[in-house]
This record gives C-alpha cells, sequence and structure tokens, in this order.
C-alpha cells in the first residue's frame, strides 16, 4: 500500500500509461464505496484488491 493518496495516484498514472504503450484499453473506474462494502457483506469476503477487481467486473 502507497502511503499517500499522491504516491498512489503517482503509480496508477504509470501503469494506466505503461499499459496503454502495451496496447491494452485501459478503462476508470470510481468505485462507490458503499456498494463495495455491501457487495464484500453479501459474498462474505474481505474487502482487498482481489475483491475490489471482481465487483469491478461484476458491474455494467
Amino acid at each position: 500500500m502507497h502511503d499517500t493518496w499522491s504516491e498512489w495516484n503517482k503509480a496508477y498514472l504509470k501503469t494506466k500509461k505503461d499499459l496503454t504503450l502495451q496496447g491494452f484499453i485501459v478503462n476508470d473506474f470510481v468505485v462507490n464505496l458503499t456498494e463495495l462494502k455491501n457487495y464484500c457483506a453479501l459474498k462474505d469476503i474481505k474487502i482487498d484488491g482481489k475483491a475490489r477487481a471482481e465487483f469491478v467486473s461484476n458491474q455494467k
């Protein structure tokens, strides 16, 4: 985990750029934290990176 939002954002932008240069299409997605909490509670799973990825992949 990054210590600050600024550090996280810098890493995010670098990763997004790198993936784009490799030919990937990167879609930004804002996660509603209440919806994520409810999703994890319903599935009885820990809120972590894997859960966030699953949550986002199941959004329409």
